[in-house]
């Protein structure tokens, strides 16, 4: 029996008198991409500020590589092997993409404040050797040829790869994408499609919020469905798209989106 990479068993967040999230339970295996969809309102991207450190839970819990953990900060989860993209773009705009990226792995360097303000050699080698692995990062989500562009200057769609290229700069076991594919073309959410399967196909699993049903279900090992907080449906693509509860919470979306 394969053990779960990540798992969240009975989570709940409340905001006054409002329930988020409502014993929500997941799971994602070595190698999944699980996608966690649902209306608007649904309690998606709480449900991911709790598994990301964001927020903490009320009640529930957590566990990484078979570890219980209690998030205290998106930086000590991250430090776990678990990375995230935010809905709201998150980059910084006035740095090129390659130093963008540089940051994404400020967790792996070993110089400290004291090296980077002497220049000593083995901060430049360091320095160097960070860049080139932006680099590498930036090559990987196909974006290479603006690695000295400013994020700011990139298209919508680059923005969202550049963000992707940060996250796993800093080599995740777990890659928490918050709805990627949105303000893409036809044309990008293909190429989209293309590089999430090569990220699961080199070893690194996937949760993922999404819009694009169709993209999900075209991807996805396993979907879980929120509405109103509550998981109503989880299966495989084929049997979220004949569950009763999802055609009715989606009024049909599913089969005609």
């Amino acid at each position: 029996m394969n053990i779960p990479l990540f798992s969240a068993n009975n989570l709940k967040k409340r905001f006054g008198g409002i329930t988020a999230v409502d014993d929500v339970s997941l799971s994602v295996l070595p190698g999944q991409v699980v996608g966690l969809i649902g209306p608007n309102g649904a309690g998606k991207t709480t449900c991911f500020n709790l598994i990301t450190g964001l927020y903490a839970p009320d009640a529930g819990r957590l566990a990484f590589k078979g570890k219980p953990y209690k998030p205290a900060s998106p930086h000590h989860v991250a430090q776990m092997g678990l990375a995230r993209t935010f809905q709201n773009i998150r980059l910084f705009k006035s740095m090129t993409a390659l130093e963008n990226v540089a940051v994404g792995m400020h967790g792996k360097t070993r110089q400290g404040v004291l090296g980077a303000v002497l220049r000593t050699p083995a901060q430049r080698r360091e320095e160097q050797q960070v860049h080139q692995q932006a680099l590498k990062w930036l090559h990987y989500v196909g974006i290479g040829t603006y690695s000295n562009h400013l994020a700011g200057q990139l298209s919508y769609g680059d923005q969202r790869r550049l963000e992707i290229a940060r996250a796993l700069a800093s080599e995740p076991a777990l890659l928490a994408l918050d709805e990627p594919a949105a303000g893409m073309n036809a044309t990008e959410k293909l190429k989209l499609r293309e590089l999430l399967l090569r990220i699961r196909q080199d070893g690194t699993s996937i949760l993922l919020i999404e819009h694009d049903v169709k993209l999900v279900m075209g991807i996805c090992d396993e979907v879980i469905v929120l509405d109103y907080g509550k998981v109503i449906a989880q299966g495989t693509p084929t049997q979220v798209q004949q569950s009763p509860a999802v055609i009715e919470a989606y009024l049909g979306g599913l089969h005609h989106g």
